[in-house]
């Protein structure tokens, strides 16, 4: 899954890759990839700089935030990112501490003359993903006492809470 950019010379190179579920999976749970993942874009390089831009689809899976059922999501994300070699940048930040500017944010380093599309990927699904996500508008989730899910069943729990500070009160206004 890297792109060596070497083999690359000043202009434009298009690519088209499919990459199966297992080669970009996440290291952590927050989603799994149930469909390959399909990535079109085009390379331009000019000098150390190379700007990818194209667009990356698959499927995902993720848990509902209320109800913790999985439910799919469809990915459909532009990119356009610039690269810089990382020697630039370190030997530059060692000279100097230097404030983030705002060209500096859509910014992205390679090293040894190769970009890791994987992790490229990777990071726009996790920019593809909602804060919270809901497998639907109105899910009602699972019940705080029995744990069923209120989508699917109805249960017969009565829930109040009661605030424990305010235990103190409640036995004064009971005893007058």
């Amino acid at each position: 899954m890297l792109l060596d950019l070497s083999r690359i010379r000043a202009g434009v190179e298009h690519i088209e890759r499919q990459f199966p579920p297992s080669e970009v999976a996440a290291r952590d749970e927050e989603f799994r990839i149930t469909a390959p993942v399909n990535f079109v874009g085009d390379v331009h390089k000019d000098g150390h700089k190379a700007r990818l831009t194209g667009r990356v689809t698959a499927t995902l899976e993720c848990d509902c935030s209320r109800c913790l059922e999985p439910y799919s999501i469809p990915v459909d994300a532009k990119l356009d990112l610039l690269f810089l070699p990382l020697a630039e940048v370190t030997t530059e930040a060692t000279e100097e501490e230097r404030a983030v500017e705002e060209d500096d944010l859509g910014v992205s380093y390679y090293k040894d003359e190769t970009i890791d599309l994987g992790e490229v990927v990777r990071e726009q699904f996790y920019l593809a993903l909602p804060m919270k996500p809901l497998c639907q508008e109105a899910c009602k989730g699972l019940c705080p006492v029995c744990g069923a899910n209120r989508n699917r069943e109805t249960c017969t729990c009565q829930v109040t809470w009661v605030d424990p500070r305010l235990e103190a009160l409640k036995a004064l206004k009971t005893n007058r």
